[in-house]
């Protein structure tokens, strides 16, 4: 059997994906419409929508199938995504990649598989729509052309998604998706009694740029800020625009120390920012954080509320000191 290889840019794939918000959500018509067409179009028995998580494929849509998710290891799609064509085995029993593939020689026998790699708005293959029957077949150029049309359906609904959960302005993720993320996040450092902190962030002057620059002048002072967030946080950790002038950052696996030490370091990535920038003003951050221990087990919203809090104080002492704004 041969496993699908991991694209080399795994990592940024992986995170593409989570921030979708689509790993492990609910049923959706939108998806459900394309994969139940897609079944009655090519008479199979079996029809999905398959996003390739870091060790399953998990089914976003699935007619046919009594199970939600198996291994990337022995699935068909994780060798569909390294690929932009259609990927067609036409009779996997007789293929020596699939012959002995568990899903071959067991349930469901797949012996047909036709899959269409779905990509984000930039190009990142995050998944499949597939069709598979338990009997060998042949696939016509036309047949190609009709799941390609449907693949560019699923995208679209991909697109939305990805939409929904990210900030238009910065480009990293909303409040909507940073509740999604930072909640598994802390499921998963619960799970393995890691501890975690969460940073609460807010652009200082933020109204005075918007006042004296300009709103433009303003999204891109934000802009600039979610940029560097984006280039010195760590992979595991989770940033976002949390609204106006406000940013989160759940750091993963950091207790407190750690995390006073992350936001020193960015005060000095911002610090060398202005310098080498010179802009007409510099940017700076108040901050707050709050921390939860390996047996603590504290909530997002009660880690939310702490952070932004010490933040609010600090951006009053400030403010009573040189006249800074919230």
């Amino acid at each position: 059997m041969l496993s699908p290889i991991k694209p080399q840019d795994e990592e940024q794939r992986l995170k593409k994906l989570q921030e979708t918000g689509l790993l492990d959500s609910e049923d959706e018509e939108r998806f459900d419409r394309i994969t139940r067409l897609a079944k009655r179009l090519f008479d199979v028995p079996i029809a999905l929508v398959s996003l390739i998580d870091n060790d399953r494929q998990w089914f976003k849509s699935c007619f046919g199938l009594n199970v939600r998710q198996t291994s990337r290891d022995i699935s068909f799609c994780g060798h569909a995504i390294l690929g932009n064509q259609p990927f067609v085995v036409q009779d996997a029993s007789a293929d020596p990649r699939f012959a002995d593939n568990p899903l071959v020689t067991g349930e469901p026998h797949i012996r047909f598989y036709a899959g269409h790699p779905l990509s984000l708005s930039d190009g990142t293959n995050v998944g499949t729509l597939c069709v598979i029957d338990t009997q060998p077949r042949r696939f016509s150029q036309e047949d190609l052309r009709f799941l390609k049309d449907l693949a560019l359906l699923a995208e679209s609904e991909l697109s939305s998604a990805q939409t929904a959960y990210t900030d238009d302005i910065t480009g990293i993720s909303n409040r909507r998706g940073f509740m999604q993320l930072a909640s598994r996040a802390v499921q998963h450092c619960q799970s393995i009694n890691a501890p975690y902190s969460l940073a609460f962030l807010d652009l200082n002057n933020f109204k005075a740029i918007n006042d004296t620059y300009g709103h433009a002048e303003g999204d891109i002072a934000l802009s600039h800020l979610a940029n560097l967030l984006r280039a010195n946080m760590r992979e595991s950790d989770v940033f976002a625009r949390f609204g106006g002038d406000e940013f989160v950052v759940f750091l993963y696996g950091a207790g407190r120390q750690e995390a006073e030490n992350a936001l020193e370091r960015f005060a000095g990535v911002v610090e060398r920012f202005n310098r080498i920038n010179r802009h007409t003003y510099p940017l700076s951050f108040s901050q707050g954080i709050a921390t939860s221990s390996a047996t603590s087990h504290r909530g997002l919203d009660d880690l939310l509320d702490e952070a932004d809090t010490q933040m609010y104080q600090q951006k009053m002492g400030k403010k009573a000191n040189n006249g800074g704004e919230r």
